[in-house]
Order: structure tokens, then sequence, then C-alpha cells
């Protein structure tokens, strides 16, 4: 049996930053709502170099680095970034592959809002499982998706958490570390079209009066309808694609030893430890970070590395859900290990 192993992970966090006091006083939420239940007592926003693939190249050289690889190992590059990029109808993952010198990898771009990188995770293995010649793959992008949030419009509060950065993980065949073992994905149409930016499209060209009116962010179209349609389904969907990701791998909740959630609020990230029964250790609560979108379970990973909260032989659940709507999960086990499930 092929084995797929997270050689190396890399981030990049813009040095600029946003407050929960200055978000308090653009939103006009009261400080301690946001830092007790938006959770966010700060988050990185992107200085004018800031672009979303770049970061996504920062990132990708650290991931390089870390991996003790040269650039001209990669077979493939998996664009992971946002949609929201340096320009409109361009292939990033071939800008990306020739920045960080990939010169014998193939590349192309693949997108589920928030759910990317988990679903990236899932496409790499299959792809280097199937094809021999895939030995080494690197997942990398940005996301700076806080560019289109208008702290004024109160529909859009549960985004206002939306950070920038970049992350990057290489993926090498038969290496012995940290092997990505299986998935579960879940989508749900009926949500496609809540969360939109309403103008840009062909539905809706930008126009002068478009632009005026603010419609280039992100808007919720009928937040109560969303809300509670939503909430029957989320945190359902949540643990449904753990514990499938965790059954396809062998294993089950108990043998979980961390977990690396994309931020949300406060109270949703317990419930979803509670629900697992899970100490709030196993996890780390980004709320100096807020949601950079799919980087965030790479970020929540690096952390848990630099914070020893990782040991080898440790079952690693990395989870996500993308506006869409879309829910995901993958399984690693951690670090040195002996033990084929």
């Amino acid at each position: 049996m092929v084995s797929i192993g997270i050689k190396g992970i890399g981030t990049y966090i813009p040095e600029q930053r946003m407050t929960s006091q200055e978000l308090a006083e653009q939103s006009a939420i009261p400080v301690d709502v946001v830092e007790t239940k938006l959770g966010i007592k700060e988050k990185p926003i992107a200085g004018p170099d800031d672009h979303t693939v770049e970061m996504g190249v920062r990132a990708a050289k650290r991931a390089i680095a870390n991996a003790e690889i040269v650039p001209a190992d990669i077979d493939l590059v998996i664009y992971i970034g946002e949609e929201h990029k340096e320009y409109l109808l361009w292939t990033a993952g071939i800008k990306l592959q020739y920045d960080v010198g990939a010169m014998n990898a193939w590349a192309f771009d693949t997108a589920l809002r928030c759910g990317t990188t988990i679903m990236a995770l899932k496409i790499a293995k299959d792809i280097m499982t199937a094809d021999s010649e895939v030995e080494t793959v690197l997942l990398a992008g940005g996301y700076r998706n806080e560019d289109f949030i208008n702290y004024n419009n109160p529909r859009t509060r549960f985004m206002f958490n939306l950070a920038a950065g970049g992350g990057a993980i290489v993926l090498q065949r038969d290496y012995s570390k940290n092997i990505l073992l299986e998935s579960h994905m879940m989508t749900d149409g009926a949500f496609s079209e809540d969360v939109v930016v309403t103008t840009g499209g062909t539905k809706n060209p930008i126009t002068h009066d478009t632009l005026a009116a603010g419609q280039y962010q992100l808007d919720v179209i009928d937040p109560p309808s969303m809300k509670k349609r939503l909430d029957d389904k989320s945190m359902r969907n949540f643990i449904k694609c753990i514990d499938q990701a965790l059954a396809k791998s062998g294993y089950t909740r108990a043998s979980i030893d961390y977990v690396a959630m994309l931020h949300m609020k406060r109270s949703a990230h317990s419930y979803i430890l509670d629900q697992l029964g899970l100490d709030h250790t196993q996890s780390i609560y980004l709320e100096h970070y807020g949601h950079i979108g799919q980087i965030d379970q790479i970020l929540s990973l690096e952390l848990a590395e630099k914070e020893g909260k990782l040991k080898d032989g440790d079952i690693v659940v990395l989870v996500s859900a993308g506006i869409g709507y879309a829910w995901g999960a993958n399984v690693i086990r951690w670090g040195e290990s002996g033990n084929e499930v």
C-alpha cells in the first residue's frame, strides 16, 4: 500500500494587524463581544505587498525548506488559495510553480472556499496513489478575503473574522512520518447562493452604480433563512465528516489526540470539541489570527508543533467548512509510527 506523508509545512502571516478594539470601532460591536463571542483578539490583514499568490509563494518556500527538498524535486503543484488574487481569469498554480522554481512540476488550481485544503489533500493523495510518477506534491496558496468585508453590514457579521495569510504543505510518497490517512467530504448546494459578492459576475456586471452601492463586497442574501437552514445541519455535518474520516482510517473519536480546526465563533469551537469528548487543550483556538480561510488547518498544525502538542503516533484530525456549503475532514497519523492501520 502506498503511504503519503507530510514532509513539510509552512505559513506566511502578514505583519499588519487589526485589533479587537479597531474591529469594535468599525463595526459598532462592543469589544468584549468581539473578543468573547466572535473570538477575535487580533487578526492579520494584508499589507500593500501581501498579494494572494505571493503570500502562497512565501509560505511555499518555507514549507520546501522545512521539507529539506529542492524545488526541482516537486512533481505537482496544487494551488489551494482563493479566487480573489492578483488577476482575474488567471491560473495561479502555474505562477506559484514558476516562482518557487518547481521546473519539473505541472500545476493546477482547485477551490472549495475554506474547505480547499482538506479537499486538496484528498485529491493529492488520490493522484499520488494512482500515478507512480507523482512522488512529491506541493499544496500552497494565499487568502485575503477580508478585502470583501464591510464592517457596517450586520448581515456579514459572522465573517468579521476573515483575515489574511498564506500556507503550504509538501507531501511525499513513501515518507514514514505524518502519514495522511483517509478523508470525508460533504457538500450541500442548497446554500450555494446564500453568501456571494453580488456584482462582478455575468448576472450583475460591474457598473458605476453597483460599485457605488458597495455591491463588490460579500453579502448574505437572506440571513434569517440561511441561519435557520444551516443551524440544523452545520454542526452535525462537522461531526459526521470527522466520524467518517476516522472510520475509514480505522479509528474512532476516542483515538483523537489533536484537532486542527478552522476559526469560528468561540461557542461553536467549544461545541465541536465537547461533542468529540475532547479536552479543549487538544486544539488551538485561533483568536490571534482570525479566519484565514483554508489556511487555518495548516496554521493550527504549525502552532501545535511549536507548542509541543504533537507527538509520534498521535491521531490528528483536520476539519473545515466552506461557504457553499462544504464540510470536510482528513486524518493524519503524526510523527514516526510503526503501526499501520
